[in-house]
């Protein structure tokens, strides 16, 4: 029997933000769409799951029956290649205007790709000549890979038959052996297996979980510091700042580079960490003096995430190993990771 509707939507990821504008109606776990069509004489009722993957029917509406002649090859008739036709232009339709054109064949990779494009802005980059459907995902900041997208056999990974996807992403080495005690988890394919895991791709291991991953593989391979510096409220308002604009001047003191993290520990009241900051330039000339504060050089820093008061505050990170925060100081990314799971 033909899959009309994998033939129309493969290479193509569904834009759920789209569905009902167009017309779908929400209905538990999916969208579904009737469409009236042929003068009346049948109606396409098509339906996308959360997976984003598209099913659908179509019926005569005189004999009360689904018409499945579309879905045999056999079946050429003029009559019912004009029911098919007819058909696949309703699907075709629902494409162009509420999905986007994919690079995988999976679902899931597709999905996945799409995730780091609108968070990171790195679209998947094809190196191979002879391999068109295997991609890396690079560090813009540092053309480091964190993510590589491949088609091959699934005998290579764990033994069993056929084609899939998968998902290579760089963890910490003593997170392996917990990771290859779970379904789903294998050694890096064609990468170092003491840091590289494989995921396979066919929704065994969620969307949710995976992007998790993936954040950690980016923070891994970036080459910047992570420092936590202090404020003090007492001599600059800086929550008052950061209302103002994202991008403040702070003073440095310390060995900051462009590209480096900066969480920003802000001292009573508050005895919280409460921005996470980029450096976007650093060793600035800028003399200024007062009695509580000496400057002679500073950086700008954007600020690039808020946390609530009491999130991030200094008897967590007292649970972290940071018992006294008095000047600017490094972190571990490791450090770092565990303080975004606060």
């Amino acid at each position: 029997m033909m899959d009309i509707e994998k033939e129309i939507f493969k290479n193509s990821t569904v834009d759920f933000s789209k569905l009902e504008s167009y017309g779908f109606q929400k209905k538990k776990d999916c969208y579904i769409l009737s469409k009236i069509f042929l003068g009346g004489a049948f109606e396409a009722q098509i339906g996308v799951d959360t997976k984003g993957e598209v099913s659908g029917k179509v019926f005569d509406l005189q004999a009360e029956e689904e018409y499945t002649a579309i879905r045999f090859e056999k079946s050429i008739g003029q009559f019912v290649s004009s029911v098919r036709e007819a058909y696949k232009d309703i699907l075709k339709e629902i494409k162009q205007n509420c999905f986007i054109e994919s690079y995988f064949s999976s679902p899931q990779a597709n999905r996945i790709a799409y995730y780091l494009m609108k968070k990171y802005g790195n679209e998947p980059e094809f190196l191979w000549e002879n391999v068109s459907d295997s991609a890396v995902f690079r560090n813009a900041k540092n053309g480091k890979w964190y993510g590589i997208m491949m088609y091959v056999d699934r005998s290579k990974i764990d033994k069993t038959s056929g084609k899939v996807e998968i998902l290579d992403i760089k963890v910490e080495e003593e997170q392996m052996p917990e990771f290859l005690l779970q379904k789903g988890f294998y050694p890096g394919y064609h990468m170092n297996k003491k840091n590289w895991l494989t995921v396979i791709l066919d929704d065994s291991i969620s969307d949710e979980e995976i992007f998790s991953l993936l954040d950690q593989s980016y923070q891994l391979v970036c080459s910047e510091e992570i420092w936590i510096v202090p404020a003090n409220p007492k001599y600059y308002d800086i929550i008052g700042a950061f209302k103002q604009k994202d991008e403040i001047l702070w003073k440095q003191s310390s060995d900051v580079r462009v590209g480096d993290i900066v969480h920003i520990y802000v001292a009573v009241p508050y005895s919280s960490i409460l921005y996470r900051c980029l450096a976007i330039e650093v060793n600035i000339p800028y003399e200024y003096k007062n009695k509580n504060i000496s400057m002679s050089k500073a950086m700008k820093l954007r600020l690039e995430k808020s946390y609530p008061q009491n999130r991030i505050s200094f008897s967590k990170l007292q649970e972290l190993g940071i018992k006294a925060i008095r000047g600017p100081r490094k972190i571990s990314k490791k450090t770092s990771m565990q303080l975004e799971k606060l």
